[in-house]
């Protein structure tokens, strides 16, 4: 099995808050991420496609569909916005990086038609990322 990655970049900004919580428990929960306006961030995407090389191409996926499917439908609803407002498929989902990732994996689950999605990386910092591999 080969697995094919595509790194993409983009700028949001986001607040974690749970309206089920006090506003005391929401900054004590989520600190400055809780802040009222909001924050951002320069994420970093890592979509992986896992699969055989076609015989007649050599390709699992040709990167450059893969490159287009990431932005039509992740990174043009994505980048800088606010993602607790801006973006249709982030309504009403506490947008964690852990959320954001699976709302991603939503998003190309069904548009790869060459390969499958295997895993959706989501760098927050440089130091902190998370990664969804789906439900199974």
């Amino acid at each position: 099995m080969l697995y094919v990655t595509r790194r993409e970049v983009f700028s949001a900004s986001h607040r974690l808050h749970n309206p089920d919580l006090s506003q005391k428990e929401n900054e004590e929960l989520f600190d400055k991420c809780n802040n009222y306006y909001g924050h951002g961030h320069n994420y970093v995407l890592e979509v992986i496609v896992a699969g055989k090389p076609n015989p007649q191409t050599g390709y699992v996926i040709d990167l450059k569909v893969l490159r287009d499917i990431i932005r039509e439908h992740v990174i043009k609803k994505l980048d800088h916005k606010h993602l607790n407002y801006d973006v249709d498929f982030m309504k009403g989902i506490n947008p964690t990086a852990e959320n954001i990732a699976i709302a991603i994996w939503d998003q190309l689950e069904d548009k790869i038609s060459e390969g499958k999605l295997y895993s959706v990386k989501l760098y927050e910092t440089e130091n902190n990322y998370v990664e969804f591999k789906g439900e199974n």
